[in-house]
């Protein structure tokens, strides 16, 4: 199953400060977060992020966006 099966975003909370790494590649076991998948998909490096603030991202889970790997709202349309 890929991690764009979901058909909505992904919900991530993150802390001032937090690093999270989220995959592009599309075969994380655990999205969307990256497990090191790309190291055998080399479709795209993990989105290496530091929160400034406390806030919610909100990550592609249908893989229709134009700005991967965030949502743009592609789902609903």
């Amino acid at each position: 199953m890929s991690m764009y099966d979901k058909g909505v975003p992904y919900m991530v909370k993150v802390k001032e400060d937090e690093a999270v790494h989220i995959c592009q590649c599309g075969h994380s076991k655990n999205p969307p977060y990256c497990d090191g998948s790309h190291s055998a998909h080399p479709t795209g490096e993990p989105l290496s992020y530091t929160a400034q603030k406390d806030e919610t991202l909100s990550v592609c889970g249908c893989g229709e966006t134009g700005n991967a790997p965030m949502c743009d709202g592609s789902h609903n349309r």
